[in-house]
């Protein structure tokens, strides 16, 4: 089952797959029954439906319990958001590898920085060949998304994420996750420059779907936006409730049968 998934989900990116991020496993049911083909986590929201800050904070454990929920709700691949990889040796990368294949994921994110900062660009790569190896062990080609903050960070450095992507991509990944950047020419040469599936960040004020598809991009996320938006409205209909006593917030609110029957 987890190989069959696992090549249905590098399949997907022959094209380009959109993944709006899920946290727990009503989210992972609407969002496949919304007619997505693949499934991804965001550590933001996971970490804050358990009561944690986002950034390395949430345990191996609960994330690895939270994801159990999630690919036991679904039946199609899920991807893991494993941020640094919950732990800095090789042998706790690849049991936290072990354990989230054992888990039900077959594709990871895996990020090229921690508390100190951006990792060097060997050490970063290491991680990455750590968690191929473990993988292969395991018997799944599983996706590896690896993940440079160049642009998020706010350095803008073109040069330093194709530097990393390439040394990522010899190391094992299967795909460039370079989150931060909206300038669809700054995509495009990115892209350009990838001979790999590239994968970008969306949320509001982002090019559309079918303008990232024709730059070049072959994975889209929402990452945190779509758990913002659910939280925005749930703070604006708690407040209109509890200040003016009405409830035009909840006006398109699922029903319960609705939201019930995702799991009957």
């Amino acid at each position: 089952m987890a190989t069959d998934l696992a090549a249905r989900f590098h399949a997907l990116h022959d094209d380009l797959v959109v993944l709006p991020n899920c946290w727990d496993a009503v989210t992972a049911r609407l969002i496949e029954d919304a007619g997505a083909p693949a499934l991804a986590t965001t550590s933001a929201a996971v970490a804050w439906s358990l009561g944690r800050p986002d950034g390395n904070h949430l345990e191996r454990d609960v994330m690895l319990e939270a994801l159990r929920r999630i690919t036991s709700a679904v039946d199609v691949p899920v991807s893991c958001d494993i941020e640094g990889g919950f732990g800095e040796g090789d042998e706790a990368l690849a049991e936290t590898t072990r354990l989230v294949i054992e888990a039900g994921a077959v594709g990871v994110n895996i990020e090229d920085t921690h508390a100190g900062g951006f990792r060097t660009v060997e050490d970063a790569a290491h991680r990455v060949s750590v968690v191929r190896q473990a993988a292969d062990a395991a018997g799944v080609d599983l996706f590896i998304n690896a993940r440079t903050d160049s642009y998020l960070a706010g350095t803008a450095d073109l040069d330093d994420a194709l530097v990393r992507a390439r040394a990522y991509l010899a190391a094992g990944a299967s795909g460039i996750f370079v989150p931060g950047t909206g300038d669809l020419d700054v995509i495009g040469r990115i892209t350009a420059a990838i001979d790999a599936p590239v994968n970008v960040l969306v949320g509001p004020g982002s090019p559309s779907v079918p303008e990232l598809r024709a730059a070049g991009v072959r994975r889209v996320s929402a990452g945190s936006s779509l758990a913002g938006a659910v939280l925005g409205h749930v703070s604006r209909a708690a407040r209109e409730m509890l200040d003016e006593g009405t409830y035009t917030q909840m006006d398109d609110a699922l029903g319960w049968g609705d939201v019930n029957a995702l799991f009957a």
